[in-house]
């Protein structure tokens, strides 16, 4: 390979990385903060689904006779 095409290949090359860094910093930048992140991170571990046990509660009153409320 010639001198002009070893330089020619590393300009390419140099750009190449310069364009996936880019774009790997922007797919990061899209995809921060999602809400399955979140999830995946813990973010809602600590919370109760207290319309869940709620509703639990209130079919297990209505097996044993009790009102809903």
């Amino acid at each position: 390979m010639t001198e002009a095409a070893r330089k020619v290949a590393q300009q390419a090359e140099e750009r190449l990385e310069e364009v996936a860094k880019n774009v790997r910093e922007k797919f990061d930048r899209v995809t921060e903060g999602r809400f399955t992140d979140k999830v995946k991170n813990g973010a809602f571990a600590d919370r109760a689904d207290h319309g869940t046990e709620q509703g639990r509660d209130e079919a297990r009153r209505r097996e044993k006779g009790g009102s809903e409320h």
